[in-house]
């Protein structure tokens, strides 16, 4: 199966060239030969008119080409200053580290970007989208002339997202190529000078971005029109599935919280990159467990000190990072799926391998999930249906409570709709769904009530009605009472 079909594309100084296709199109491919990482079967790689006749690596690197992942390519236990030299520093085995050199340079890449994070800090202390603010950073000091960044914005909240926008016009502005590869199409729309669509390998169209609408690109995307994204229907809610009194966590930094999610439900939790989101799902899920208040699982008090005890209470996690924590990538379809239930697919001690292959085969069928067979590795499915299995890992456990932490983070639009509509099913089923969200858009559109966090703290929740892109960012920001 060849992965790139004949693909032709250009990119000029100066401008931003959107990449766009469905998980499985392409992108990641073209990217693999672009960075010298692949080599292609055939045809020509040309970089400032000079054709380049093999691509490594290294050789992409000293033409000015860096691409910034989907997932930090960082090194965790090494600082912010030390990743972001390691593409600066040349590789001489005996010399003395200039380290004030190092911060300097690091902390005014940083700034270019407006992170406020401080360049001693070690990689694996920090959070997904400030990684991911990490990896911007080296690549802009590196200075590269070509530019590619393959969901820059997936971790981050709005106020991030808007700030790393102008960070790309200013590189645009500077006279930097850049590849700009997203499934958020409004940054598509905002950003791009043209836009080339691949699907299943091949290169559709490129057409300048003002001679393109939405529908239409999402036309040649997924080879359909796609009438909805966010498919909300109201749902009679029950009562009360999971409370929270007073549930704080002091070495996590969450003040006191109390708020309660109701059978049927989808309570929406939005707020800044920092704010608490994924600390207080941490907290609830007992990954660190918390230091004071109640939780309260269809009206029992319970205690949550590890994931165990909240998986027996009824309680189900999908963590942001779906590659390190959601799935085990080398493990099959069916070995993921079935991974928190094993009891119901074991017999004294041993897995039966013909029940644990029918429960999957219900779930890619109840799901949608795209793949050879249920016997095929997760590292071998696309983004969406990668999460899709990990998503079905949960359901396996019937859980009362569903926490989805950016459950549809960097997959593609046909399958963030599937997401979308898998949630609406699973709460017309009573199921109580905590979702949080850095697509403002998509906390909106899907929730019954927001829930904004600020500081650790519950900044206020509001009510369908009220949630609007302004209630809900004058509360994220300290502006409302």
């Amino acid at each position: 199966m060849r992965a790139l079909r004949g693909v032709s594309f250009n990119l000029f100084a100066g401008e931003v060239h959107a990449l766009v296709g469905e998980n499985g199109a392409g992108k990641s491919t073209f990217i693999r030969i672009v960075t010298g990482v692949e080599t292609a079967d055939s045809g020509t790689l040309t970089v400032g008119g000079r054709a380049v006749a093999r691509l490594d690596p290294a050789t992409a690197r000293s033409l000015g080409v860096a691409a910034i992942f989907q997932h930090p390519a960082l090194f965790p236990d090494l600082t912010v200053a030390e990743n972001i030299a390691l593409p600066l520093e040349g590789g001489r085995a005996f010399r003395r580290v200039d380290w004030p050199a190092r911060r300097r340079q690091a902390t005014a890449a940083l700034e270019q970007i407006g992170a406020e994070i401080h360049p001693d800090r070690e990689i694996s202390t920090l959070s997904m989208p400030e990684r991911q603010l990490v990896e911007i950073a080296r690549a802009i000091g590196a200075e590269a002339r070509i530019l590619i960044m393959d969901e820059p914005t997936a971790s981050l909240a709005e106020r991030e997202v808007e700030r790393l926008l102008d960070v790309v016009r200013r590189l645009r502005a500077g006279g930097a190529g850049i590849v700009y590869i997203s499934h958020r199409l409004e940054e598509v729309f905002a950003l791009a000078d043209r836009i080339t669509v691949l699907r299943d390998g091949e290169s559709i169209a490129t057409r300048p971005r003002v001679e393109m609408t939405p529908g239409e690109l999402v036309r040649l995307m997924v080879g359909r029109e796609l009438t909805t994204m966010y498919p909300k229907r109201p749902v009679a809610l029950g009562g009360a599935a999971l409370e929270l009194r007073n549930v704080a966590n002091s070495a996590r930094g969450i003040q006191p919280i109390s708020l309660t999610v109701r059978r049927g439900e989808i309570l929406g939790m939005a707020g800044l990159v920092g704010s608490g989101r994924t600390e207080l799902a941490e907290t609830v899920f007992g990954l660190t467990p918390g230091d004071r208040g109640e939780i309260v699982v269809n009206g029992k008090d319970v205690t949550v000190r590890s994931p165990a005890d909240a998986m027996r209470m009824g309680m189900a996690y999908l963590p942001e990072d779906r590659q390190q924590h959601g799935v085990v990538l080398p493990m099959s379809v069916a070995a993921n799926t079935t991974l928190s239930s094993l009891g119901a697919v074991s017999s004294r001690g041993l897995i039966d391998r013909d029940r644990e292959t029918q429960s999957a085969k219900a779930f890619v069928e109840r799901l949608r999930i795209k793949t050879a067979s249920v016997r095929a590795a997760v590292d071998s499915l696309s983004g969406g249906n990668q999460q899709k299995v990990a998503i079905a890992r949960w359901l396996s456990i019937e859980p009362a409570v569903l926490i989805l932490d950016e459950p549809t983070q960097g997959v593609d639009i046909g399958a963030k709709a599937e997401i979308h509509e898998i949630m609406e099913r699973l709460a017309e089923r009573g199921v109580a769904i905590l979702l949080i969200s850095s697509e403002l858009t998509e906390v909106l559109a899907m929730a019954d009530r927001v829930a904004v966090m600020r500081r650790g703290s519950l900044a206020g929740i509001l009510d369908r009605a009220d949630a609007t892109p302004q209630a809900v960012m004058a509360l994220a920001m300290g502006h409302a009472a």
